[in-house]
């Protein structure tokens, strides 16, 4: 394979067909321009559409008017989309063909375009025509003569670079001709602050990762660098389009570290045309729930360990309570002594339909009213009374407000919340001990805490499974979802009507038309009633970091998705939670058992090579089972070692420096405990060019702990006193070795004592 380079304003030799350089840029120009122009056209048409249907007047029924504003949502989302793929529309181009004779071309880009008489003018890059623009090899061309790379600044093509696979097409002497590749000069562009897509240089065996198949759980295991976010978000791009009927009912669910890491992706697949899916940080993952906070490292692997499933389990299950003795009960002024035989009866009647707790407690509070009115009836009868079964509604109301029954009945089977449960299960100790017999005091002191302290992101899981045992507080809740479901099923029906009507077949997806539908409930979008709806079953999710997570947080994500279709990427060497993964064996067999496939990537595009040689060599004098990957690059700094005597002052003059060197971002990551030393200082040098945590992704210089930065990319890291994060971390070694490798191009080490071991000093 052959690679030639063609750059504006610069002259050289071509293909042989007898086009010189200039003009085949200039073609290439023009045919982007129409692109460009087609593009302009349908953003047009449907701005039209949209200004149409605005303007007409449905008359008629609340659902005329629902159906008007449903195509009016679908014309907003489609000028959105268009919009939002405006950077780099083409970036491809194929050959394919025997001959120059019958050459055929096809453009690849962010989406397809056809022109007025449906005719493709450029393919969407998730095609399986467009397959061979990442598969295609000199020994496996796949039916391609050559190769085009197209590179852009705003609607210009200002660079072009083929690669060759048909001899055919060279002329003499251009073997001697190497054009700069268009992945090495997308590698070494400055960041921003936000991952771009890789949709223009996805490699061959990304390319395989990201078009497989969509049944059961995918593991894609990488170094640092070796794009794993990127196939992820790109899969997920992937698998919406191909399976658009499927997803588009049930969405899909990305799951990231770190408020930060979902800020840095969220540019990502919008910039692919893709905006129905939800993004949430494993503290997002309960309804009403958003925290960051972690706890202490031997806190947080208790509370992640399936131990907890066993204790909230017995938890809920305690506040089903027996009363030891007959109870008296005053209901107005009869008196009815109550067996506890009569409430174990109705508690087994709850027991029997296995239902969680609030919703086996409608049961529970049925059957115990049953029994007292056919007991006060008995009573009242012996008493004199005449007694109808006409009666038995007032007798039960009597009952129901009766203060003694109500005290009665929820002290035999309270309502709870999960947030309850869970903050009354950490704050009583005397209820905790009875619950966990076997535990050690050691153990039950790592859960006790006071009532009022906020949740932690440890506890997301937590509450997730005391919901799935409790169930809805209100008994309503259930049904609404029923009668939720339904009016989806006739939204649907009324979409496809609409739609025959309006005489837009083939140009508005019935599914899509009904989510607009606001018929007699509010609605939202997929992604919109999923991400509050804690019992949604999501059509796929997308786990990156995936090492972290917990037992407890796997249980969390499998009831997210019933149909257990993962896409699951991360890098076991990478593990620093305490309750992380030690192996993915480990992490996912108590949940999807052996229905799970490993794919590995092993190209590191991100980490220059004498820096990833450091990293790894830490690694491994730590005991670290890295993922070894070869480094595509190298760049022309070494690893800087920056022995401080003062350490914030020592921090900003790196920071400086760096910064003089060119334009770009700087990571400074420091443990937890020197925050508050590096911090003040750099804000007082840099003012408002130096963020913290998420907010730094938006400034020039970022401060991050080591968890914060797990998943990001910047152009120079500087790591702050080294040593620390590995004594205070949990698998601290690890965690260093995440935050040496978040760098595109220079990496400081900064410390007043001694480094760890396996880092050589670097002149």
């Amino acid at each position: 394979m052959i690679s030639v380079g063609w750059k504006a304003g610069f002259e050289g030799t071509g293909y042989a067909n007898e086009v010189g350089q200039i003009s085949e840029l200039d073609r290439e120009r023009d045919y982007v321009g129409a692109l460009y122009t087609r593009l302009d056209e349908l953003r047009d048409e449907a701005q039209q559409h949209l200004l149409a249907v605005r303007r007409s007047n449905p008359g008629g029924t609340h659902q005329n008017r629902s159906e008007r504003d449903s195509f009016a949502r679908i014309y907003e989302d489609r000028i959105a989309q268009l919009r939002q793929i405006d950077e780099r529309l083409a970036f491809g181009r194929l050959e394919l063909g025997t001959n120059d004779d019958d050459s055929v071309y096809r453009y690849i880009g962010r989406i397809g375009l056809r022109d007025e008489d449906q005719l493709p003018l450029l393919l969407d890059w998730r095609v399986p025509q467009a397959r061979a623009f990442y598969q295609a090899t000199a020994a496996t061309p796949l039916g391609a003569r050559a190769r085009r790379h197209l590179q852009s600044k705003g609607r210009t093509i200002i660079r072009i670079d083929d690669e060759i696979f048909d001899d055919a097409l060279l002329t003499e002497g251009v073997e001697s001709l190497q054009g700069e590749a268009a992945l090495m000069a997308t590698l070494t562009l400055q960041r921003t602050g936000r991952m771009g897509d890789i949709v223009a240089t996805i490699q061959a065996e990304q390319d395989a990762i990201i078009r497989s198949e969509l049944r059961g759980t995918l593991v894609v295991q990488g170094g640092p660098g070796t794009g794993k976010t990127a196939v992820a978000l790109h899969r997920a791009a992937y698998l919406l389009y191909s399976h658009r009927e499927r997803l588009a009912a049930s969405g899909v669910l990305i799951v990231g570290p770190s408020r930060s890491f979902l800020q840095y992706i969220e540019a990502v697949l919008p910039s692919l045309g893709e905006t129905g899916v939800v993004l949430a940080s494993v503290g997002q993952l309960f309804p009403g729930i958003d925290v960051s906070r972690e706890d202490a490292p031997d806190v947080a692997a208790l509370k992640g360990s399936l131990e907890m499933a066993k204790l909230i389990a017995r938890a809920v299950r305690s506040r089903q309570v027996v009363p030891r003795s007959p109870q008296v009960l005053d209901v107005n002024g009869e008196l009815l002594t109550v067996e506890p035989q009569l409430i174990q009866s109705a508690m087994q009647r709850a027991w029997d339909t296995k239902k969680p707790h609030n919703l086996a407690r409608v049961t529970f509070n049925k059957a115990a009213l049953g029994s007292l009115a056919r007991m006060l009836a008995d009573q009242l009868r012996d008493h004199g009374n005449t007694i109808e079964e006409s009666d038995q509604a007032w007798l039960r109301e009597d009952l129901r407000t009766s203060h003694d029954v109500k005290v009665a009945l929820n002290t035999a089977w309270l309502p709870l919340s999960p947030q309850k449960l869970i903050r009354d299960l950490y704050a009583r100790p005397q209820w905790l001990a009875s619950l966990t017999p076997e535990w050690t005091p050691a153990q039950r002191a790592l859960l006790l805490r006071d009532r009022d302290e906020p949740f932690t992101v440890s506890d997301v899981a937590l509450l997730d499974e005391a919901a799935e045992l409790l169930g809805e507080v209100d008994a309503g809740a259930a049904s609404n979802q029923r009668e939720l479901k339904q009016q989806r099923k006739r939204d649907l029906e009324n979409a496809q009507a609409a739609i025959e009507n309006m005489q837009v077949k083939g140009l508005v997806d019935a599914r899509t038309l009904a989510e607009g539908f606001e018929a007699s409930v509010e609605r939202g979008t997929t992604a919109e009633l999923a991400a509050v709806d804690r019992a949604w079953g999501y059509g796929h999710v997308v786990v990156d970091e995936a090492q972290e997570l917990s037992p407890m947080q796997w249980r969390l994500l499998t009831r997210r998705n019933p149909l257990k279709s993962f896409t699951i990427v991360g890098d076991i060497a990478q593990a620093s939670a305490a309750a992380g993964a030690a192996s993915w064996a480990a992490a996912l067999a108590p949940h999807v058992g052996d229905g799970w496939r490993l794919e590995e990537l092993t190209v590191n595009y991100r980490t220059p090579a004498q820096i990833s040689e450091v990293a790894e060599s830490m690694a491994v004098a730590h005991g670290v089972n890295i993922t070894r990957s070869r480094a595509v690059r190298e760049s022309e700094w070494p690893v800087d070692i920056v022995r401080a005597g003062e350490l914030s002052d020592a921090v900003v003059a790196t920071v400086v420096a760096d910064r003089a060197i060119g334009e770009g971002t700087v990571a400074v990551i420091v443990s937890e405990s020197l925050v508050a030393d590096v911090w003040p200082a750099l804000e007082a040098s840099l003012g408002s060019d130096v963020g913290r945590g998420a907010a730094g992704l938006n400034r020039a210089v970022a401060v991050l702990t080591p968890q914060e930065s797990k998943g990001l990319e910047f152009d120079a890291v500087v790591v702050v006193e080294p040593q620390r994060i590995v004594d205070e971390i949990t698998r601290g070694a690890a965690a260093l070795y995440v935050a040496m490798t978040r760098t595109t191009q220079r990496l400081h080490l900064v410390t007043t004592g001694p480094l760890p071991a396996g880092i050589e000093p670097v002149p």
